[in-house]
């Protein structure tokens, strides 16, 4: 007779995780592709407003990296998934709507005003060469927000209403899949843009090299070099009881120890390090370095 936990044992699976390929983003990649996404997707939705004349807007939702077969498997079984090619690389970008609202949105462009969904179904071909305009001036909003991310020229190839039967990359690559929410006129739609992460990685590494620690203390110093200090020109400083500073009115003369062709004193955060003359540079004063102290500090 088996116990309840040798029957868990049995049940439980085990799966194996390749640490060559992570299947999540670093924090700073993540920021660095967030902003580069907000970007697209405020260019995106000035775009649609533009062509169908009617108020539109699109909002990151999401950014994630996952499995191409794990995105697939996301989408609706009917939608409209846009495959473009990128040069040098063998997977496909996919940029995915509803073809219900491309459709609603092509009827704006040709005059309708309607904000009902269309039903689903395939692309006219006139339909399709709109479908294919939008998305070629999406494809170079993208380039211009992802930067030098995604330096590799952009084509749409062809367009899958299936997303179980578009095969744009092999079940397992990993894809950074970035999520949105569009809204033109009164009509929300969900859309994604999934990028292989093969394309983009490379880039985010220049943009965040990783450091060696053995050069943890040049750069400490080198940055420590780099910051800015307030500098002080200055009598010599005499003591004062509180009594005296209480007592201060107009016309009283506090006596200084600085005798009267002495050089300035020149502090940081009150630490003399050199003495100076007063001098003039155009029309500001300066100051002259006379001597330098040394200090072990």
């Amino acid at each position: 007779m088996q116990t309840v936990s040798e029957q868990d044992h049995r049940q439980r699976t085990v799966e194996v995780y390749d640490f060559r390929r992570p299947t999540t983003l670093p924090r700073q990649h993540s920021r660095v592709l967030e902003v580069a996404f907000e970007t697209f997707a405020r260019q995106w939705g000035t775009q649609l407003t533009a062509k169908v004349r009617v108020k539109s807007s699109a909002t990151l939702d999401q950014l994630s990296m996952q499995s191409y077969d794990a995105y697939a498997a996301s989408l609706p079984a009917v939608t409209s998934m846009v495959l473009c090619r990128i040069d040098g690389s063998e997977s496909r970008l996919v940029l995915q709507f509803p073809a219900s609202a491309a459709l609603s949105w092509i009827s704006r462009m040709l005059g309708g005003a309607t904000d009902t969904l269309v039903p689903e179904r395939k692309f006219t071909q006139i339909e399709h060469a709109l479908v294919r305009r939008m998305v070629e001036d999406g494809l170079e909003d993208l380039r211009y927000s992802l930067g030098s991310l995604l330096a590799a020229p952009l084509t749409m190839d062809v367009v899958q209403y299936n997303s179980q039967f578009a095969q744009a990359a092999a079940p397992g690559e990993l894809m950074i899949v970035a999520s949105f929410s569009v809204k033109v006129g009164e009509i929300h739609s969900a859309a994604t843009l999934a990028i292989p992460a093969d394309v983009l990685l490379p880039g985010l590494g220049a943009v965040n090299p990783t450091i060696h620690a053995a050069d943890a203390g040049a750069l400490v110093r080198a940055q420590v070099a780099q910051v800015p200090v307030d500098v002080a020109v200055q009598l010599a400083s005499t003591p004062v009881t509180p009594a005296q500073i209480l007592g201060l009115a107009v016309g009283d003369i506090l006596p200084l120890p600085h005798r009267e062709n002495s050089p300035f004193d020149v502090t940081i955060n009150g630490t003399r390090l050199a003495t100076a003359a007063p001098a003039r540079n155009g029309s500001r004063a300066a100051a002259v370095i006379a001597t330098i102290e040394e200090n072990q500090r």
